[in-house]
């Protein structure tokens, strides 16, 4: 059974930084963020994949959000730099299965965390 467990978002001014994490247990080869905002459709923040090598980042957060995996604790980061309010959000964390079709099974039926709120003030 694959559990996620997303921890680390809370409040902070425009211009700041966070650095939340989540914490899987199970086989997981390929994990990413998301984020959803009231009122708005969920989408994909940023992934990881462990075989492929490959890491991408929404046009919205890339060269400001830092994604890496943890390989020996099973923990996946997403560093938040320069937030803004518009990355006010519960972000969740999700994985895929040990597929060559990982990622695209991370967009289709992942794995989910329960979500950590990230709130940006002006």
């Amino acid at each position: 059974q694959v559990q996620l467990q997303e921890s680390g978002g809370g409040s902070v001014q425009s211009g700041g930084s966070l650095k939340p994490s989540c914490a899987a247990s199970g086989d997981t080869r390929c994990m990413g963020w998301f984020r959803q905002a009231p009122g708005k459709e969920r989408e994909a923040v940023a992934h990881i994949d462990i075989d492929g090598g490959n890491i991408y980042y929404a046009d919205s957060v890339k060269g400001r959000f830092t994604v890496s995996q943890d390989n020996a604790k099973n923990t996946l980061y997403l560093q938040m730099n320069s937030l803004s309010p518009e990355d006010t959000a519960m972000y969740y964390c999700a994985a895929g299965p040990p597929s060559p079709r990982c990622v695209k099974l991370l967009y289709e039926n992942p794995y989910w965390g329960h979500g950590t709120q990230v709130t940006v003030s002006s």
